[in-house]
């Protein structure tokens, strides 16, 4: 037996060491500074090495807990059992990126001057090469119709392995974070006309009908203010709030959002989301509303290392052209934008929502199936005939 032969091993003291454990001896001697091949060494060539490996290793970290996490997520029904599971990992994320956000100060310690003795050891090499920081937005979600152009070409032109090429095509084929996320809100039970029964109604009319009581208390406030430069104020404060939830109430209006990219999860999926936002009390409602804080902090922070980024290009190169043909500083500032956040729609959830005065009261029937964690249909989104008609019970 293998495993026994291991714990023989160790018990005899012949197991691997710290070093053999973590092969260390390939990690460590991995630092070739090109600067040495002429002699003229550069010392921080060496910290610049060591950053941009490690950045690296963090990105193999990250595609790893997020295979885990699309995995969890990739099935009809979400058990509900593994919803703390797919919370940690995404905490464990957003912990990780706080680190690579900070990492950029220790790189500022390196002046331009001495980056300077060194660039041109770089050349043509470039972060833009960084096969795991492309498939990490991949598997994200990242669109590539928003993807800004780098020396005018698709970012898939500078991968020439066919193995990366090969694994960046799998990438954007298989479903995103973002993709399975729609899908799971989708599924938010309480949303479909189907799941209307006796003595309850689910949430979506009764938002309608909040929002419609809180759109007409704004016109009678306005309407009651005496103070004209006032009144004008509350009027067309009151004429943009309407339109503005004219985007959501109305399905056609939002699919035109979808069509001119304004938005990108579906109509049923931003009124799970909204759902999970009002009620985010309840104990069925508490880790998904977590969930969906976990992905507004990945977009946070890796606009935040984004620009960073630029500001560290700017510092070290001015308006110099990149090591790897780009423009640089002004390519990468073009980066720093909506284009780039993947769950922007989850962001803009605030537009919508209403005072706490006018959230609608759920029936008894939904509030039992969200206060309970023994019904595990509900949020799982069973597409079985015993567990729909669990939910349409509870609903």
């Amino acid at each position: 037996d293998k495993a026994q032969e291991g714990v023989n091993k160790v018990e005899m003291g012949f197991g691997a060491t710290y070093s053999q454990y973590l092969q260390l001896d390939k990690v460590l001697s991995a630092q070739a500074l090109q600067s040495e091949h002429d002699g003229k060494k550069v010392d921080d060539e060496h910290l610049f090495i060591i950053i941009h490996q490690t950045y690296e290793l963090w990105f193999k970290q990250i595609i790893f807990e997020l295979d885990i996490i699309r995995k969890n997520m990739n099935t009809d029904i979400v058990d509900e059992m593994n919803t703390l599971k797919i919370v940690s990992r995404l905490e464990r994320i957003v912990r990780i990126l706080k680190l690579l956000v900070d990492q950029i100060l220790v790189l500022e310690t390196m002046s331009p001057l001495d980056f300077v003795d060194f660039r041109q050891y770089l050349t043509p090499a470039s972060g833009f090469q960084s096969l795991q920081f492309r498939l990490l937005e991949n598997k994200l979600g990242v669109r590539g119709d928003r993807r800004i152009k780098y020396n005018a070409q698709h970012y898939k032109n500078v991968f020439h392995d066919p193995a990366d090429v090969e694994a960046l095509i799998r990438s954007e084929e298989e479903p995103s974070l973002l993709t399975l996320v729609e899908r799971w809100l989708e599924r938010t039970p309480g949303l479909k006309e189907s799941e209307k029964v006796e003595g309850g109604e689910g949430f979506w009319p009764l938002y309608e009908r909040a929002v419609q009581k809180y759109l007409k208390n704004m016109e009678k406030e306005w309407k009651a203010q005496p103070e004209p430069k006032k009144q004008a104020q509350l009027k067309e404060e009151y004429s943009r709030t309407v339109e503005t939830f004219k985007t959501i109430l109305d399905s056609d209006a939002h699919e035109q959002q979808i069509l001119t990219g304004m938005r990108t999860l579906s109509h049923d999926a931003m009124k799970g989301a909204l759902m999970i936002y009002f009620y985010r009390d309840f104990p069925r409602f508490s880790q998904p509303y977590q969930f969906l804080t976990y992905l507004m902090d990945i977009d946070s922070l890796f606009t935040k290392w984004r620009y960073n980024h630029v500001i560290l290009v700017q510092r070290m190169l001015g308006n110099k052209q990149g090591t790897g043909g780009s423009s640089g500083y002004l390519y990468l500032r073009s980066t720093v934008s909506d284009k780039y956040k993947v769950f922007l729609d989850i962001f803009n959830l605030s537009t919508w929502l209403i005072p706490r005065e006018y959230i609608p009261t759920l029936s008894p029937k939904m509030v039992k199936t969200l206060s309970s964690h023994s019904n595990l249909a509900a949020l799982a989104g069973s597409s079985t005939e015993d567990s729909l008609s669990d939910q349409e019970e509870d609903v």
